[in-house]
């Protein structure tokens, strides 16, 4: 115990400091300001502002070296306000676009406002696509604190044993003390990486620590196997559900209609799209031209823009990649949790009035320029999602008065069916 603690004594700041930057290495500092500032910004200013291009009004790129901040905290949320009190500044900038004032923004507070510049001044995220298609696990928090879990219990482990090393020197020197014995103060031993693994003791240690890391390294990888969440593959056409169910605000009935009525959520039809597109051609972004990702809806309907006719015989299936997989043996019904348990849903995920009940599952779809798995969908996620839920106010549902008209029958003892409690719906027996 002794010769460990001389060791440990001499090693024990370097190994400290491994610690410490191990720990710094696994955390993860999420921008939250940057990406609300970015929801913000696709919401309130993306009609007439660009960050690197002039539309209505000029291109905002660099807006916090042009202006102070605490003239920009004035100035966007109540633009007319600031001109009509004289201010210089904001007097010429009106002058220079045009004498056209800027839309007023009362609901943003101080902290919106500051969330926007934060987004303006990082810029538009840059996402690495690997090989494949798909994108690196947007929630990585499990594997992360599982591995500065690993860190933390090593640290500890360090640390009891200097504790328990000095402890016995101490003691060690009271004994002799006592006995009249004088000790000389130890010599800082200068110990090599040959000499510290010719201790037993050490190696035993680091042998049992590098057990413990591979250990719970490879447990991960198995808890992780068949887990996709963040899978985003790449889709024929680049559907954005930020600008569309985000700035646009279509409803996620208008695509999904199956949703709140079937098993499947289903995927719209082309047709669906024409419904808008046949009009709506982004013609502006694109020097006149229709927009690439439309004319593949064009070309799949063999849709022509200027006689404004399809041409069956060059019509074609779109191929869409699906991103959300339920084994086989997994029954879900989308319009049972969407219809029957929308409220209780809602009140166990926090979601706002005019948040969609999509949300619990899918995650911000409003806030994705192309849809990935939000959430994990395993078995464990789902159980806890019924743990957790409460139903108990339910009772104008249907689905739940045929559950109490049920109990009452059998307090009664008469008859009950299967049929009574819905069992003659096609989804019992048919997947």
């Amino acid at each position: 115990m002794r010769d460990i603690s001389v060791i440990l004594k001499s090693v024990w700041k370097s190994l400290f400091v491994f610690s410490a930057i191990s720990v710094i290495a696994v955390s993860t500092v999420n921008a939250q300001d940057a990406k609300e500032g970015r929801t913000l910004f696709k919401a309130k200013c993306s009609s007439c502002h660009a960050l690197d291009a002039k539309l209505i009004g000029p291109a905002l790129t660099g807006v916090s070296d042009r202006h102070d901040e605490a003239w920009l905290l004035k100035w966007i949320p109540n633009s007319a306000g600031l001109i009509a009190s004289g201010d210089a500044a904001a007097v010429k900038v009106f002058n220079e676009n045009n004498k056209v004032a800027m839309t007023s923004f009362p609901e943003l507070d101080e902290t919106k406002v500051k969330d926007i510049l934060q987004y303006i001044k990082e810029g538009e995220p840059k996402a690495a696509t690997p090989p494949g298609g798909a994108v690196a696990a947007k929630d990585e928090s499990t594997s992360g604190l599982s591995i500065a879990g690993i860190v933390a219990i090593v640290v500890l482990a360090i640390v009891i044993l200097v504790i328990l090393g000095r402890a016995s020197k101490l003691l060690e020197r009271l004994i002799l003390l006592k006995q009249g014995i004088e000790i000389e103060e130890d010599v800082p031993l200068k110990v090599g990486v040959r000499k510290m693994f010719k201790n037993k003791k050490f190696v035993m240690f680091f042998i049992l620590c590098l057990i413990i890391a591979l250990g719970s390294w490879g447990w991960m990888g198995m808890w992780n196997t068949g887990v996709h969440t963040g899978y985003q593959p790449v889709q024929p056409i680049k559907f954005s559900h930020e600008l569309h169910a985000g700035i646009n605000q279509i409803d996620c009935q208008y695509c999904h209609n199956g949703a709140f009525k079937s098993k499947n959520a289903t995927i719209p039809s082309l047709n669906v799209c024409m419904n808008c597109h046949k009009a709506v051609q982004a013609r502006d972004k694109y020097d006149g031209e229709i927009s690439p990702e439309i004319k593949k809806i064009y070309n799949a309907l063999g849709y022509d823009p200027e006689t404004q006719k399809y041409d069956e015989g060059k019509a074609k299936p779109m191929e869409w990649v699906r991103v959300h997989n339920l084994p086989d043996f997994a029954y879900f019904n989308h319009s049972q949790h969407v219809v029957v348990a929308e409220d209780a849903i809602r009140k166990a995920k926090g979601l706002q009035p005019t948040e969609p009940v999509c949300f619990a599952c899918h995650g911000p779809v409003n806030t994705m320029e192309e849809i990935y798995q939000y959430s994990p969908l395993t078995m464990k996620w789902c159980i806890n999602c019924h743990k957790e839920t409460d139903i108990s106010g339910q009772k104008n549902n249907a689905f739940y008065a045929k559950v109490i008209e049920a109990h009452e029958k059998i307090k009664k003892g008469e008859k009950i069916t299967p049929a009574l409690l819905g069992g003659l719906e096609c989804g019992k027996c048919h997947y």
